[in-house]
């Protein structure tokens, strides 16, 4: 009769360890591809996020030398060279935040050249494309209300105005909107809309410079 062999613990462990190395090691054999096409494609994920990184970074400050160069033609007065330069920015550069800024600095810069069409045409891109800065589409606004009125559509202005001081009615320029607005609507003889922009302006500023001239000018044009 055959004696049966009594393995101790360890020769267990040892044998079950063994059978472990031997099963990875035919599986690293068999797939020894697929790891080295993940270890790959971990590598090209790291290599091409530093690389998106590195180049914002050198876009964004591409964006922001150009845009300083084409604001220092703005303040300058280069009128037509400055608007090529925002041109270019909003073209090269449109998820970037100097792209926002340019567009709106476009809108003013062909107002003060009386380009109208063309300022009305880059306020309203603004004010469609871009929607958190509040302070500047209420400026937007009043500056296609502005082109309106330098036109003579009275109407047009008055009603654009009156939405820039909604846009921002508590803005630093609330009530210079309300005076304009006030102003356009007594071009076109609406008295009572006038009337109602002259009682919120001395509601809101009370006592101020601001009143005198807004009723000053109510009384000038409606002195009945």
């Amino acid at each position: 009769m055959d004696q049966k062999v009594k393995l101790t613990k360890r020769q267990i462990k040892e044998d079950k360890f063994t059978t472990f190395m031997l099963k990875s090691r035919s599986w690293l054999l068999e797939s020894w591809q697929l790891l080295v096409i993940g270890v790959a494609a971990a590598a090209l994920i790291i290599v091409a996020t530093v690389y998106y990184t590195q180049s914002r970074a050198s876009q964004a400050g591409e964006a922001a030398t150009k845009y300083a160069q084409a604001l220092q033609d703005y303040r300058n007065q280069n009128n037509q060279v400055a608007i090529m330069g925002f041109a270019q920015i909003i073209e090269d550069y449109s998820g970037d935040q100097t792209a926002e800024q340019a567009t709106f600095l476009l809108g003013k810069l062909n107002y003060r050249i009386r380009n109208y069409d063309e300022a009305i045409r880059h306020f309203e891109m603004y004010l469609n494309k871009y929607r958190n800065n509040t302070l500047t589409r209420a400026a937007a606004l009043a500056g296609i209300a502005s082109c309106y009125e330098d036109q003579g559509n009275f109407v047009e202005a008055a009603e654009k105005f009156q939405q820039a001081f909604s846009e921002f009615p508590d803005g630093p320029l609330g009530g210079d909107y309300l005076n304009s607005a006030m102003r356009n609507y007594l071009e076109i003889g609406e008295v009572e809309k006038a009337r109602a922009d002259l009682d919120s302006i001395k509601v809101r500023f009370e006592g101020s410079e601001l009143v005198k001239r807004a009723v000053r000018r109510f009384v000038e044009k409606n002195p009945g």
